[in-house]
């Protein structure tokens, strides 16, 4: 007996051991072949290089995907894989290691969505009329904007796939997995394909660079040149225009402000029905400017309430301190409210642009007033009546569709950045419209991203903006959440402990759904509240729209669908981290009190998260090294 053992051990020690003798089936030399065998690194490595390593993995598993209707390797190639993966790094990297700088975990690179693992799983769940669109929007090159924004907006409406496991390869990829490979001509190793629908740019980063000197010095050059020909010619309108106007005392303060506000004022003139108002005609309907008309205040100014000589009530937005050289932005916000219509955003009804001896520079924005005041007074304020559950549910709903309006609806699309409580706005009937628009970005078509410097209010801004200046409508989708869940708990977004220290409403709320206990985040005795499973949908949506991982929130058409639709399961929340908040609200906070007045500022650019995303809590050690990198690298922006 022990001799048939014996034969039978020798004979199994000799077969070949699948981990060991498995070769991964990805080919990485498509890689290769789009850098072109560089020793440089690219673009997108140099600014975002575990993002860059996350997105080229997804066009290698395009190009899987293709060759055998499989989405992810089999789980025993896992480790060759990510050698392979760091053989291409290692060409202009050497020094970069794929798995311990990004955090990612060797069975990763093989773990993904769990409903869907091949081509078959997907068309099963996906219509077969967005396969069809996907396929009509997507089939051409997408070099270009235009075609680009095209393509990944016949994506954004696809069907939720499931749950993911793992935090690589997560169910909200899959879409561009498969568009680049069956719905594209070209295909994945496409440079147009690659930087469309998986945001790489395989150019080299330091011809990148060099071109982006001539062009900063071109334009310096270009700028002094205009600053100079204006100082002059505004020397020359004041000498000959100053003795007669300022003696009328007329609106004349579009002529002599800057060339391309008064510009852009002109222009809204004659392609706009707004009115424009005199200074005379708001001091009348405001009483002068009194006290007792005064129904808000902010940083930019104050906020009056009036009577129009027609009978109807309005507000008027002034701002303070203003200037010609401050006209750019008065225009601005002018220009992106005047761009837009809809029920859940403030209307616009005209603006005041003038110049007199006795007030100087008057700049004033006309809107409709809204008797009920801003959604801050009634979660916050001091009448004490709390709001019922069916006016907070009309008012999540109205909120989300102005911003899903914003997002998709709006031609170019636009990005409001200050999502808050303060910018809600209620009118008699608790219809709620999205106001203060003076922070709002015109998002270009066909923009995965911008980078830019951050703006906004602390405790609504999301980390990925906060930290590393990475701006997509995502980021709204961020403050919405935050917003939403002030409005089901009766809780500011920041609280602060008895020992002082910043506490997030997001990590509280976290904390409460991952133990079960969703509805604990309810505030305790709002009138006419509703079913349990409605609140908890609200509550999960929320948590969902606020999770610091930018590409585990949905957009705001999803968030409208999942809202109107009667289907009380929302999506599942991947696992976050606690306390992520920690580190974004000290650098907001030391910012917001050596930049003054509240703004926020970063460095553009931005760094992937290196995360252990399924983990439930973040090392302190971490956390600390996260914070003093990014202060680091903030105080030296704030220092240039």
């Amino acid at each position: 007996m022990n001799i048939f053992i014996l034969f039978f051990a020798t004979i199994l020690t000799t077969l070949p051991h699948p981990s060991l003798s498995a070769t991964c089936p990805l080919n990485f030399t498509i890689l290769t072949v789009l850098t072109g065998a560089a020793t440089t690194p690219p673009s997108s490595f140099t600014s975002t290089p575990c993002q860059f390593v996350h997105q080229a993995l997804r066009l290698v598993q395009s190009d899987y995907l293709g060759r055998t209707d499989f989405f992810l390797p089999p789980l025993n190639s896992a480790a060759p894989c990510w050698d392979s993966f760091q053989s291409f790094i290692n060409q202009f990297a050497p020094n970069f290691n794929i798995r311990s700088s990004c955090g990612f975990q060797t069975n990763w690179i093989s773990q993904g969505c769990i409903n869907v693992t091949t081509k078959q799983q997907f068309e099963s769940i996906v219509p077969q009329s967005a396969i069809l669109k996907m396929k009509t929007s997507c089939n051409q090159s997408l070099e270009d904007n235009s075609p680009c924004a095209l393509c990944t907006s016949s994506l954004s409406g696809l069907p939720s796939l499931g749950q993911s496991i793992g935090n690589l390869s997560d169910c909200t990829g899959y879409p561009s997995i498969y568009a680049a490979v069956f719905s594209n001509q070209f295909g994945p190793s496409d440079p147009g394909t690659a930087k469309c629908l998986f945001a790489l740019d395989f150019t080299s980063g330091s011809s990148s660079g060099n071109k982006k000197k001539v062009i900063i010095i071109v334009v310096v050059s270009v700028v002094s040149a205009l600053v100079l020909l204006l100082i002059v010619i505004g020397v020359w309108a004041y000498w000959k225009f100053n003795d007669k106007e300022i003696e009328d005392g007329k609106d004349y303060g579009a002529n002599i402000g800057e060339a391309g506000s008064a510009s852009g004022l002109e222009t809204m003139d004659h392609s706009t029905t707004l009115t424009r108002f005199t200074v005379d005609d708001i001091k009348k309907a405001t009483k002068n400017f009194h006290r007792d008309n005064i129904i808000g205040k902010g940083g930019y100014g104050n906020v009056y309430k009036g009577l129009l000589s027609d009978g109807s009530e309005v507000a008027f937005k002034r701002f303070k301190n203003c200037s010609a050289a401050g006209d750019a932005s008065f225009t601005h916000e002018v220009q992106v409210i005047a761009s837009v219509r809809h029920v859940n955003l403030v209307a616009l009804r005209g603006y005041c642009s003038a110049t007199t001896r006795l007030e100087g520079y008057q700049r004033i924005i006309v809107c409709d007033l809204m008797k009920n005041g801003s959604l801050h007074d009634h979660l916050f304020g001091s009448n004490g009546a709390k709001l019922t559950w069916p006016v907070r549910q009309k008012i999540a709903l109205g909120t989300a569709r102005g911003l899903a309006y914003l997002h998709y609806g709006a031609q170019p699309a636009i990005i409001h950045r200050d999502i808050k409580a303060n910018n809600i706005l209620l009118d008699d009937k608790f219809e709620a419209k999205v106001a203060d628009f003076g922070l709002a970005k015109f998002n270009p078509e066909g923009m995965t991203h911008m980078s830019t410097r951050v703006a906004g209010t602390m405790g609504y801004v999301a980390p990925e903006y906060a930290l590393y200046g990475q701006l997509t409508e995502r980021s709204d989708v961020f403050s919405f959440g935050v917003v939403l869940l002030e409005l089901l708990s009766g809780r500011k977004a920041l609280q602060t402990d008895d020992d002082g220290h910043p506490s997030a409403l997001t990590d509280w709320a976290w904390s409460l759904v991952r133990t079960g206990k969703a509805l604990d985040v309810i505030e305790d005795g709002m009138p006419e509240q509703g079913s349990n499973q409605v609140l908890e949908k609200y509550v999960l949506i929320a948590v969902l729209c606020s999770h610091p991982q930018l590409y585990a929130r949905p957009t705001m058409d999803q968030v409208v669908k999942m809202m109107e639709t009667d289907d009380e399961l929302v999506p599942s929340i991947p696992g976050r981290p606690i306390p992520l908040v920690a580190a974004r609200l000290d650098i907001e906070r030391s910012i917001s009190s050596s930049g003054g007045s509240g703004q926020l500022s970063s460095p553009t650019g931005y760094q992937s998260f290196t995360l252990e995303m399924g983990s439930e809590r973040y090392s302190s050690s971490h956390l600390r090294e996260e914070r003093s990198s990014a202060s680091r690298i903030l105080s030296s922006d704030l220092d240039e």
